[in-house]
């Protein structure tokens, strides 16, 4: 597939897969042991994307007329459930939830992707592109939580980093106005990603961008882990070998940017 949706979904499609793969091998303390996100264990993580699957179904069910809208109370009724349920369900639940929701945005014909539009927890009804670069933006970084539990090195997969950083150059940029914290930088920045277009502006606000701006320092190191660096996710201790940021701000400053959320 040739279109941002296609390719997003394509992501998505491998996200799944290799979870599915490994997830029924974790045993029971593996599943109750500590995740990438630091208040989780892993099946806490994976009750988080299946449940997140669920809520994100019904509205795309919606959007294509298969389906009523949630009511106001829905995404609360499927959180209490997946809450109550014990850490082997919530990992077995979490692949099949996952795995219906992917198999219905890959049945969108691509000749419906540019044209589609969903409601979300957003104003207006979003592009189909935004709405599943939205549901990647949640299931890379916790695939990533998941794993980094496991492994402590640990990356994002390179083909949901390049999709990723596509959508939050684009439509999903809105999200840097909450997760980044440019009060926390010492002076404003343009931060330039080494061997990508993409730069990390700190203004008044944070974006990422293409924009062809002049830098004030340079981040070396995989996008990927300026991926995690973003959504709060590159502790010293799960830094690649080699990254560095050189220029008007370090490191620590860009993590004290982007705390995580």
């Amino acid at each position: 597939m040739t279109t941002l949706a296609g390719r997003t979904i394509a992501a998505l499609r491998s996200e799944q897969d290799g979870l599915a793969a490994l997830v029924p091998s974790l045993t029971p303390d593996q599943l109750t042991g500590p995740s990438g996100a630091s208040a989780w264990t892993i099946a806490d993580v994976l009750s988080h994307l299946g449940s997140g699957a669920e809520i994100t179904r019904a509205g795309f069910l919606a959007a294509v007329g298969k389906a009523e809208a949630p009511g106001p109370d829905f995404n609360q009724s499927v959180w209490d459930r997946w809450n109550a349920s014990d850490p082997q369900d919530q990992a077995t639940g979490s692949i099949s939830a996952n795995e219906t929701l992917v198999a219905d945005l890959e049945s969108v014909p691509e000749d419906r992707h540019e044209e589609l539009r969903v409601r979300t927890f957003l104003p207006d009804p979003v592009p189909f592109a935004l709405f599943a670069g939205l549901r990647l933006s949640e299931v890379a970084q916790h695939t990533w939580d998941v794993r980094v539990g496991l492994d402590p090195s640990a990356a994002l997969s390179g083909e949901s980093a390049e999709v990723l950083a596509e959508h939050l150059a684009g439509g999903l940029g809105f999200l840097l106005g909450f997760i980044g914290k440019p009060k926390e930088a010492p002076e404003q920045a343009v931060v330039a990603v080494s061997g990508t277009p993409y730069r990390i502006v700190i203004e008044e606000s944070v974006r990422f961008t293409t924009d062809d701006l002049p830098a004030t320092a340079t981040f070396t190191g995989p996008l990927e882990a300026v991926l995690r660096l973003i959504y709060g996710r590159l502790s010293a201790a799960h830094t690649p070998a080699g990254t560095e940021v050189t220029g008007n701000l370090t490191l620590d400053d860009l993590r004290a940017t982007f705390p995580g959320f």
